[in-house]
């Protein structure tokens, strides 16, 4: 099963042939800032099973760690996929999926890096945006 995911101004685009590895939501701090975020959910994917389709030549890179690179478009400002060198995967950002993988969530990890104010017990939720606006 093929999947389909693109940035959010469209410039970019990737196919793979599925998640090769559990879905995961990362706190550290270094995905809170890069995804503007709480956590940044991601999954493994095989160098193999993982192409660009449109844009490749577009895609920036930051090296966000020693050897982790991040690829994000700069245009629009999407983080795509993480990769090491000589690692047989890349950590593909599962929100910029167009596609519903099948698989949820599995773990999350670095919880210990959690902001103070995530806790959401006792706060109103909404299915969509906020009625009372």
């Amino acid at each position: 099963m093929s999947l389909k995911g693109s940035c959010l101004c469209g410039a970019i685009a990737y196919e793979v042939d599925g998640l090769d590895m559990p879905i995961g939501h990362c706190h550290c701090h270094t995905c809170q800032k890069a995804h503007s975020a709480a956590f940044a959910t991601t999954a493994g994917v095989m160098r193999e099973h993982f192409r660009w389709t449109r844009g490749e030549e577009l895609l920036a890179a930051y090296q966000s760690s020693p050897g982790k690179l991040r690829r994000f478009c700069p245009r629009c400002g999407s983080q795509l996929i993480a990769e090491r060198a000589g690692q047989p995967h890349v950590i593909l950002r599962v929100a910029t999926l167009d596609d519903d993988p099948g698989l949820r969530p599995a773990r999350h990890i670095w919880t210990s890096h959690d902001r103070p104010w995530l806790a959401q017990d006792g706060i109103p939720a909404y299915p969509e945006w906020n009625p009372e606006r």
